[in-house]
């Protein structure tokens, strides 16, 4: 028990060789917030996450992802404080090892991992939809080929990443805001549509949307523009962690929340009525508000917008293998694979180990695990709450950090809040998170607790320990 609720301790030195590998500091506050914005992606998330919200919510919509954008500057404080304090390339189970525990540190590992792996495929193969204006393509097999092309560029120099994501992030926002423009010139409803807690049933008749159902979407909601924890995850590889690391989750959010709310409200303004919106077909209304070839340049974009996505989270995905390898998560053989860097600093067997089993869950049935990944990122947002709470005791007490405002108010309002959104998702989604986190919960028991001495030893670079 005393060893489930110790915190994790450095590695202990050993000889150079055995010196932990280090990532490179190659990019700044700029370069870091295009990369975490691309693995928002907002138009990937309009167009593919937000037409299932509408589904559910209809008008309620953009007031349930407001809500949920209200609770993630909580969160974002959270990690703001928790990513200038322990800087890692391992992000939420490095801060929440060093400060709560060892075990609690792994079951974030778990969950993050869980929802890195699930997202990219799923939203990958989105692609062939929005390239459907141009060729007719199988989803299956332009997500797998999506994935491969993502891995591939994850193998590069992360500052030539930088610019390449930021590329197509520009084009992205130019489709944001081509539906948001779109939608606010052809509204045809007022402003309180956006609070009239509407959707349109099965039958096309008008049902009313519920406070449970809002608190339910919430978990749905929070993954929307869940991406800004990508800030962390580059921690190790931001000029000055201690600073940046804050300045890019906090811009992050931001403008990904604009990004994203903003068209929504457009788009619930602009739809002609609630089944249309219902239905959440956002290409057919920006066709339908304009012509074929603006429908066809946003479906464009937002097919390179998934392509984008897919290269930050190969690119995120990577970092938290490795990291987990150079903290001694695995079996020796294995530690050591993980752990290699190629000649652009990557973790290049990292990145194949994510990329090339994404390819290949482009050919499994998916369909719960959109629900399975918003239990799991709630439950690992509570936990980085939990750390936060625990975040100024000794030793960290002064260590150099940027610090939230109202601790411990927001961390506590946090835990009480996700804790409640929990016990609203559907049941068979949180039987598969917990059965999930039971399986780690084992292999902590039989593999790492007996080998605490030199496994699972979560460590920080040496130019940012305190």
């Amino acid at each position: 028990m005393t060893d489930t609720l110790r915190p994790a301790e450095d590695a202990a030195p050993g000889h150079p060789s055995d010196s932990p590998q280090k990532l490179k500091r190659s990019i700044g506050v700029v370069g870091g917030t295009l990369l975490t914005l691309s693995c928002v992606t907002p138009a990937s998330t309009l167009f593919v996450v937000v037409p299932d919200l509408f589904g559910t919510l209809g008008t309620a919509t953009a007031l349930t992802i407001a809500i949920g954008s209200l609770l993630c500057i909580a969160v974002a404080f959270c990690y703001a404080e928790l990513g200038t304090l322990i800087p890692s390339a391992g992000g939420e189970y490095a801060m929440v090892s060093t400060l709560a525990g060892r075990l609690t540190g792994w079951l974030v590992f778990v969950l993050s991992l869980l929802v890195v792996m699930i997202v990219p495929p799923v939203i990958a193969m989105g692609t062939a939809d929005y390239l459907a204006p141009v060729v007719h393509l199988d989803p299956s097999l332009t997500g797998a080929a999506v994935m491969l092309l993502a891995t591939l560029a994850g193998l590069l120099d992360l500052r030539a990443n930088a610019w390449i994501t930021g590329i197509f992030l520009v084009l992205e926002v130019i489709a944001a805001a081509v539906v948001a423009v779109l939608g606010f010139t052809h509204g045809h409803r007022g402003l309180d549509s956006l609070v009239s807690m509407q959707v349109a049933d099965a039958h096309g008749h008008t049902d009313a949307v519920t406070g449970a159902l809002v608190v339910s979407g919430l978990a749905i909601a929070l993954f929307v523009t869940q991406g800004f924890s990508t800030a962390v995850y580059l921690s190790e590889e931001l000029e000055h962690p201690r600073r940046d690391v804050a300045r890019t989750v906090l811009a992050t959010l931001a403008i990904s929340t604009v990004v994203i709310l903003v068209p929504v409200a457009a788009v619930t303004l602009g739809a002609t009525d609630l089944t249309e919106l219902t239905g959440g077909d956002i290409s057919s209304m920006v066709t339908a508000w304009s012509n074929t070839a603006v429908g066809t340049f946003v479906s464009l974009c937002v097919a390179l917008a998934i392509v984008n996505a897919g290269i930050v989270m190969v690119i995120q995905n990577s970092r938290v293998l490795f990291a987990s390898a150079r903290d001694k998560a695995w079996p020796t053989p294995v530690n050591s694979l993980f752990s290699k860097l190629g000649r652009f600093g990557s973790p290049w067997v990292a990145t194949l180990a994510v990329g090339v089993p994404g390819a290949l869950f482009c050919f499994v049935d998916l369909d719960t695990l959109y629900g399975v990944t918003g239990v799991s990122v709630t439950a690992m947002y509570l936990l980085v709450a939990v750390a936060a709470l625990l975040g100024r005791r000794d030793p960290h007490r002064h260590t150099p950090a940027w610090r939230m405002p109202l601790w411990p108010a927001l961390p506590i309002l946090l835990i009480v809040v996700l804790a409640y959104v929990l016990t609203q998702q559907d049941v068979d989604y949180l039987l598969w998170t917990g059965g999930i986190t039971a399986v780690a919960t084992l292999y902590w028991a039989l593999y790492l607790r007996p080998r605490a001495a030199t496994h699972w030893l979560v460590s920080l670079p040496e130019d940012t320990r305190p």
